[in-house]
């Protein structure tokens, strides 16, 4: 191989983060005698900011309200006048304490803490990636946090989570941070669900935030009845926008409040930590996350990387934990070679345990063959 290989991989949920699973392809590709860069990729979820931070933003980190309420540490990453938030950091299934579920009750308040915080450090181009969020808020707890009261009929304010907006009667967004009428907001994510409906963010993505299907009801209430006193106090109702059920609805309040626009999350990511340019150098380019299927063909960040590749006529291969495609399927979106954790491992308990070993082991023999078939469990 003359060029490099470029690593982009995504995160392995539940095993390694995107960079922790590039570093050991790296260290396999250097410690057979190739050359290797490592360029963790993320499409708006977790993962992004690291990702962005790699390519030069600067971290910021602050103290937020999580979930539920309990102070979690957060960062977002800034560029100039830029800053990118996170949703995952504040409002993450990963920062659930004890992993403990609460779809319910789980708010937004700590992004939009996060977001204040980077209108502190005078940035107005704001990008809000959100996924793997843990609530259903419909981002109520993000537009209170920056000054929006949401309250019952009586005039009290409601509780926090999407079960408390089925009392809500009013929403008043004359108190928003007046700095957010001199910012751009923009919306990057991988979802173009609608707020509500059997598409909504409540009926398909309620159940994997531990919600019952009792709970999706509530939820599915709750979402309806913010859309509506949203829509009496703004004029417009944008519950139907694509993008409005991304993370539990927090789309919504990104675009019905913050008048935010909406952006491809692995887009930006890749714009962002400049793939075009290093593909320039590549001579191969790896691709992969924890689940490799027919989901990851539509807008995530390793697809994306691929299909840049192929305009540069770069060969891509796949490394992941789990394939779900047939190798005619990979082969029809340009991957020369894939590798399973899964199938080499065996089960997934030692997938899971032994991956460095095993993302290693399979960087060492990218440099011993060039892949030219689709190998499946090497």
């Amino acid at each position: 191989m003359n060029g490099a290989v470029l690593v982009c991989l995504d995160k392995f949920r539940g095993s390694l983060t995107a960079a922790q699973a590039c570093a050991h392809v790296v260290d396999g590709v250097t410690g057979a005698g190739g050359r290797a860069v490592a360029m963790p990729v993320a499409d708006g979820g977790e993962g992004t900011v690291e990702a962005l931070v790699r390519a030069g933003y600067d971290e910021v980190r602050v103290e937020v309200a999580g979930p539920t309420g309990r102070r979690v540490q957060a960062g977002f990453a800034v560029r100039g006048g830029r800053a990118v938030v996170e949703m995952a950091q504040a409002s993450g299934l990963d920062v659930l304490p004890g992993g403990r579920s609460a779809p319910l009750t789980a708010d937004t308040y700590g992004t939009g803490e996060l977001i204040r915080a980077a209108l502190d450090q005078g940035c107005l181009d704001l990008v809000l990636a959100v996924g793997g969020s843990a609530t259903t808020d419909g981002g109520a707890g993000l537009l209170r946090a920056l000054g929006a009261r949401i309250t019952g009929p009586s005039g009290v304010p409601i509780g926090p989570g999407g079960a408390a907006l089925t009392g809500a009667a009013r929403v008043d967004l004359s108190g928003l941070d007046l700095r957010l009428r001199l910012a751009r907001v923009t919306l990057v994510s991988d979802v173009d669900n609608p707020l509500s409906g059997p598409d909504g963010a409540a009926a398909v993505f309620g159940p994997q935030k531990g919600a019952t299907p009792g709970d999706v009801e509530v939820l599915e209430r709750g979402l309806r009845r913010f859309a509506e006193v949203m829509a009496e106090e703004t004029g417009r109702d944008l519950s139907g926008e694509p993008g409005a059920g991304a993370a539990g609805g927090t789309g919504f309040a990104a675009l019905a409040a913050l008048d935010a626009r909406r952006a491809s999350g692995a887009d930006f990511v890749l714009r962002a930590i400049g793939v075009e340019d290093a593909l320039r150098e590549a001579s191969l380019v790896v691709v992969g996350e924890g689940r490799f299927d027919e989901q990851s063909l539509r807008g995530k960040a390793p697809i994306g990387v691929a299909e840049a590749a192929r305009r540069h006529g770069v060969p891509v291969v796949v490394i992941a934990g789990d394939i779900r495609l047939t190798p005619r399927r990979l082969r029809d979106v340009g991957v020369v070679a894939a590798w399973s954790l899964l199938e080499r491992a065996g089960d997934l308990d030692t997938a899971i345990g032994q991956a460095p070993a095993l993302l290693k082991a399979i960087g060492r023999e990218l440099v011993t063959h060039v892949p030219i078939v689709v190998a499946q469990g090497g």
